[in-house]
Parts: structure tokens; sequence; C-alpha cells
């Protein structure tokens, strides 16, 4: 999850704070019901877009990294196993997508405009980028069986609670002056990039399909699964804790 900062975040974070915060605060305002306006009474043409902040269209950049991780790993499915190229394309597309992630709330806070069309627009490109493509990765390199896949939505249900989540208490937890959480609140969905790097690891040493570390459980039965997709549901876990406080750099 980037550090791009909520609408009410910015304004409950300056609530307390000096003059030249207050206007940070009062810019964030005019920025919010600025585009508001755009989109509810902007029929033009390209009206979306023109209503759009540049950190907005950085998200999207997010958001097409992980859809093209999940084209790639498609493509490999449907081609030949032996050739892992598509499979290495897959997870070269994510950590491009933490970058995005990243320069969103860089560039929000530098040009002081931020929205709630951008904070939907940032949870909704994480889920893609962070939690849905890293699962079909997981499936491309042969975690499939039908126990797998309900082992694989739970994770990316996780994602998807961890970032409604955020979005609801994020009026809620301690900010500095500019508006930024002090910590997060269970881990942060971009780290299933370590998740990432141990499948590519896997896939550089060919351990994939039938050589997956620790093997099949149950085999031949409805019971049937990869141990090794336990990791995915662990780190769904560590998503959604309460307890865990991760403070913010």
């Amino acid at each position: 999850m980037s550090k791009r900062p909520s609408y009410a975040s910015v304004a409950n974070g300056a609530a307390a704070q000096d003059d030249s915060t207050s206007a940070a605060a009062a810019e964030f305002d005019r920025s919010h019901d600025k585009q508001k306006i755009l989109f509810s009474t902007d029929a033009g043409h390209f009206s979306l877009i023109r209503a759009m902040h540049l950190a907005d269209l950085i998200t999207e950049l997010n958001g097409l990294c992980g859809i093209l991780s999940l084209f790639s790993s498609l493509r490999y499915c449907l081609g030949d196993p032996a050739d892992k190229t598509n499979l290495y394309y897959a997870l070269a597309f994510l950590p491009f997508g933490l970058f995005f992630d990243f320069m969103d709330g860089k560039v929000a806070r530098w040009r002081n405009k931020s929205s709630m069309m951008g904070q939907e627009l940032d949870s909704l490109a994480d889920l893609i980028s962070f939690g849905v493509a890293p699962a079909v990765v997981a499936f491309a390199i042969g975690i499939r069986t039908p126990l797998d896949h309900l082992c694989l939505g739970f994770f990316i249900l996780c994602g998807l609670t961890r970032l409604a989540r955020f979005n609801v208490t994020a009026t809620a937890i301690p900010k500095d002056a500019n508006g930024k959480a002090a910590y997060f609140e269970g881990t942060p969905i971009p780290t299933t990039l370590g998740l990432d790097a141990i499948m590519a690891y896997w896939v550089s040493q060919g351990w994939i399909h039938d050589s997956l570390p620790l093997g099949t459980m149950f085999q031949g039965t409805a019971l049937e699964f990869h141990p090794i997709v336990l990791i995915f549901m662990l780190h769904g876990c560590l998503m959604t804790s309460k307890t865990i406080h991760i403070p913010k750099p």
C-alpha cells in the first residue's frame, strides 16, 4: 500500500497544526471539491480523464503492471511449460507496480492534490498487483488443486479486506503534520512481493509443477493440496491482523 494520503486523513491531521499545515489542508479541500464537481457535472469528451489528477494516472500504471502480470501468467499456462519466459515476465511486472504505488503518494503530496477517487483507485490497483497477480503466478507454477484454489482465494480476500479496512480506518490512525499515518495496521499488501521473490527463486531452480517444495498431500483425493500454499494463507492472516503495527518510514 502506498504512502498516498487520503483526503480525510489530511484534513484531520491538520486540525491541530500550524497555519502552514492548515493551508495545505485547505488546498486539499479545494482539490477534492474541484474533482468532485468535475466528476458529477462534466459531460464533455474525456471528462473522466480530464478530472483525474497526475497521481491518479500513476496509480493506474500500478494497476497496469498487475494486469500485465496476469496476462503473462496466462500466456505461460497456454504455452510450453518448459519455457519460463512468461513466468519471469509475470514476476518482473510486480516490482514495477510497487514503484508506481510509491510514486503516486509522492506526487500527491508534492502537488497537494488528493481525493476519494485517488484513495479508491489506489486500493483497487493494489488488489490487482499485490493480491490477484501473485495468486495467479502461484497457480501458473502448479499450485492448482481445488483446495489450493480455496487457499489462494483466502489470500486474495484477506488482501481485499485489509485494503477495505485501511480505507475505513484511515482517519482513526494517528497522523503526522502532513496527514501521513504513523503506522501500518497489519502487514501492508505490497509485502506480498516477498512471496513473489520466493516464487522467482523456485522458478530459477526448476521447483515448479511436480517439483514444488514439500510436494503434494492427500494425492488422488478430494483433499489433495500443496502444503506450500499455506505460506499464502499465513501472509493473508498477517495482512488482516489488528495487533501488528508496523511504523511507517
